[in-house]
């Protein structure tokens, strides 16, 4: 096991990644689409939010457990879906699975992981989520469906946001494929990661286990490309939300919400959860940050008087991130980079260095803040003006203009 006592915050983490994973992985991890304008707001619009420290509260017996839809936590954290997991490290979801299971939060799994939903059945205890991209293949989609029921996977995850791809221009440059095409630069940038290399032959899983096998027409890499190309839905609509959930029959959890109307929908349908996300910055250019959407959307999902929990997804970095979403309305969080930066830094070590990190910053903010429970946290932290600035899309504070 890693000595891992002298990373103290997530971009510690990220710095060795950067250094450890192949670029076209490390910058699928650590970039948008277009000009990545939302992908940066999702994390700086969090520092502009400012809380109030309280003093001479009794800080004892200070608790961050909750429940997310329905299901005890040891914070209000789940991993959220990513692709290319496995990619970051070998087994890379099946680490991270088991990192979060120890821990005591949530993992999801994705689509379009390297290690299939039987994989991480197979290698861990608790059941976890499942994400769910909508496919033209209606055979295929509903057989994965099936494939998490026999998995005893707790909830489904639809991801809304992604009925076209966004373009993410490091993505097209670098050649992204699972494995890495050789190709003279590919080859040269994986001589620079001897760790990595080692533990993916150390492997077999090297592509995307929920697909290549099982989808009609993909039965290697060569035809999975183009598989892929064609097979997200843009006609995904709140009819097939129904038709999912039907197929499903239990938990549903729905990603990618940023506006009210489409929040109501969201309840309207019955969804258990719904996600605030922007989906890392990676759709969408141009639209807000998670946490500048978030107060409306709780307000509008209020005025139904609807029990959807809201979740947000998008730019958590640290555990004041975390807190400053609760205290917005939010009853969890999602992280993404996050985790994968521990992944690639130091595989299933790293996910659970990232999580202590978060865990830690999350209970001594909170307690700073004069609060001993997340349950009771509420935007009473908040410096006044702080967030509404945020939303409003001034600056903080007027520029001086002398005489």
């Amino acid at each position: 096991m890693a000595n891992l006592d002298k990373i103290t915050e997530i971009e510690d983490l990220r710095r060795i990644a950067e250094r450890k994973v192949p670029r076209m992985f490390y910058d699928y991890v650590d970039s948008g689409s277009w000009t990545q304008t939302t992908y940066r707001n999702n994390e700086t619009d969090f520092d502009r939010i400012k809380l109030r420290q309280r003093v001479l509260v009794d800080m004892e017996g200070r608790s961050l457990s909750t429940t997310m839809a329905g299901e005890d936590v040891h914070m209000p954290v789940a991993i959220a879906p990513t692709g290319f997991t496995g990619m970051m490290w070998a087994d890379g979801e099946i680490h991270a699975a088991r990192a979060a299971e120890k821990f005591g939060v949530p993992f999801s799994l994705s689509t379009m992981s390297i290690c299939s939903i039987e994989d991480v059945a197979e290698n861990t205890e608790k059941p976890f989520w499942f994400q769910l991209y909508v496919m033209r293949d209606k055979e295929f989609m509903e057989n994965l469906i099936k494939r998490a029921k026999a998995a005893n996977c707790s909830a489904l995850i639809l991801t809304a946001d992604l009925q076209v791809l966004g373009q993410r221009h490091k993505d097209i440059k670098n050649g992204l494929s699972a494995p890495p095409k050789p190709t003279i630069k590919n080859i040269l940038n994986l001589m620079t990661k001897p760790q990595w290399c080692m533990n993916m032959l150390g492997t077999k899983r090297h592509s995307f286990g929920n697909i290549v096998g099982h989808a009609k027409g993909v039965g290697d890499l060569s035809s999975l490309s183009s598989w892929t190309a064609e097979q997200f839905d843009p006609g995904l609509s709140w009819d097939d939300v129904a038709r999912i959930k039907d197929l499903w029959g239990g938990k549903i959890i729905i990603k990618g919400v940023m506006e009210p109307e489409d929040a109501i929908m969201a309840a309207k349908s019955g969804a258990d959860a719904m996600v605030v996300s922007n989906h890392g910055g990676r759709q969408l250019d141009g639209a807000p940050s998670s946490i500048a959407a978030i107060s409306d959307v709780v307000e509008a999902v209020k005025a139904e008087s609807s029990d959807t929990e809201i979740w947000l997804d998008s730019g958590i970095r640290s555990g004041q991130d975390v807190l400053k979403a609760i205290s917005l309305g939010a009853k969890g969080t999602m992280i993404g980079r996050s985790f994968l930066y521990g992944l690639g830094a130091h595989g299933e070590d790293g996910v659970r260095k990232a999580l202590e990190i978060i865990y830690k910053e999350l209970d001594i903010t909170m307690a700073f803040c004069g609060h001993t429970d997340i349950n009771t946290v509420t935007d009473d932290i908040l410096i006044k003006g702080s967030y509404e600035y945020l939303k409003s899309g001034r600056p903080m504070l007027e520029p001086i203009r002398w005489g």
